[in-house]
């Protein structure tokens, strides 16, 4: 049995801002009580924010799923369509996409998550054209979109470097990558659900590519699919090496799978404990990243908001649209109003942010929070007919 006393020491230790080892985490996640592992996550955000401690934010944006067309078939994902599958499959116009940027402009979203599938004809051309096309339309959108994953697809069909390839899409408006693709970047567990994927150092190369080049990102954890937990601390391990290089990682995002239409169907969730403890450890060891958030659309309303007194210091998306993991079950959705109450309840005060964290409205005054909200998440699984998008996939709005 582990000692009390040295897991309280290790913590008290991570608290003031010492860093801890892989092998210490491990066992500060598998044994520290976890009101206590809260509390020391917490004292090490309040230290980082001290001035701002008391604001949590959250950003509006809108995920664009550009094709669910994609030949890496992970086995988690209920979302994909096997290229010969005419009858599944579907991409979206550039007319469709531009008139979903405007919906977002016009509900006050400030970011795009352009993510789809690892289409077959897709290149950095591809990209290119689409991003420039939004930047043309929309400069005041950032490009917060694709992942490492995409990076070596696109390249490999078009026969360029990944270096080549994000110079040309960043230059085209890639503003920032998302954490897409790490899933678990062991090689066990990643072999085990996205074998048809690169490896995760292969990931982790190409995002430290990116940081060179000036293209900053996120980075996240996929948990529940049947990874040990050595391996989710080997994940953060990985993470914590290549920022200790590059400093270009912004935030981590842990958030859970989902169960439902795909070829994992019956493996066990990461429970909510599971996830709050891997937030609060998140917290203590990943000392060189400045921002945990905490994912409401996988693991409910509640467990996001307890995730602010476990380490979080941001809530997420409000997403006026999402089809991924929607299509694998999660179907939790808020209103911009909710997701204010959630944070002002945990104590905290709320406040919309930009892409790169800066705080854009602090709704510090209760009389002056937004009344007529139309800012809706949509979070449903969604049909798509001959690459026209189905009614359900019109934007939701409050009544």
């Amino acid at each position: 049995m582990t000692d009390q006393a040295v897991l309280q020491s290790v913590l008290d230790r991570a608290a003031a801002g010492g860093r801890i080892t892989q092998e210490e985490a491990l066992d500060l996640y598998r044994h520290a009580p976890l009101h206590a592992l809260g509390q020391a996550a917490d004292a090490v955000r309040r230290r980082r924010y001290a001035g701002t401690e008391h604001i949590a934010t959250y950003i509006i944006e809108r995920n664009i799923n550009y094709t669910n067309v994609c030949v890496t078939a992970c086995k988690f994902c209920a979302f994909y369509a096997a290229p010969k599958d005419t009858k599944k499959g579907w991409s979206r116009d550039l007319d469709d996409i531009l008139r979903r940027c405007a919906e977002t402009v016009e509900l006050g979203g400030t970011q795009i998550m352009f993510q789809g599938g690892h289409h077959p004809d897709y290149g950095v051309e591809y990209y290119e054209h689409h991003f420039s096309a939004i930047k043309k339309d929309f400069p005041q959108l950032v490009i917060h979109s694709l992942g490492a994953s995409e990076v070596e697809h696109m390249a490999r069909i078009s026969g360029v470097s990944a270096e080549e390839a994000i110079q040309r899409i960043h230059a085209a408006g890639l503003d920032s990558f998302a954490g897409a693709g790490a899933e678990l970047l062991p090689a066990r567990p990643r072999k085990a659900i996205a074998p048809l994927k690169e490896s995760g150092e292969r990931w982790l190369e190409i995002m430290e590519i990116a940081h060179k080049l000036g293209v900053e990102s996120t980075s996240t954890m996929l948990m529940g699919t049947g990874e040990t937990n050595a391996e989710r601390i080997e994940h953060i391990a990985m993470i914590r090496d290549t920022q200790d290089r590059t400093g270009g990682f912004r935030a981590f995002i842990p958030y859970t799978y989902q169960p439902e239409n795909n070829h994992l169907k019956g493996r066990t969730q990461a429970t909510i404990f599971e996830y709050l403890r891997m937030i609060a450890i998140a917290r203590l060891f990943l000392d060189n990243i400045a921002h945990i958030q905490g994912s409401w659309l996988t693991v409910g309303k509640e467990a996001g908001q307890l995730s602010l007194h476990y380490g979080a210091d941001d809530l997420g998306s409000i997403m006026l649209e999402e089809n991924v993991v929607s299509s694998a079950g999660a179907k939790h959705r808020s209103n911009r109003q909710e997701i204010i109450d959630l944070i002002r309840k945990a104590g905290r005060t709320p406040a919309q942010r930009a892409t790169t964290y800066e705080h854009l409205l602090v709704h510090d005054d209760p009389a002056n929070d937004p009344v007529d909200d139309r800012v809706v998440s949509h979070i449903s699984s969604t049909a798509i007919e001959g690459g026209t998008a189905h009614p359900e996939l019109k934007l939701i709005t409050a009544n």
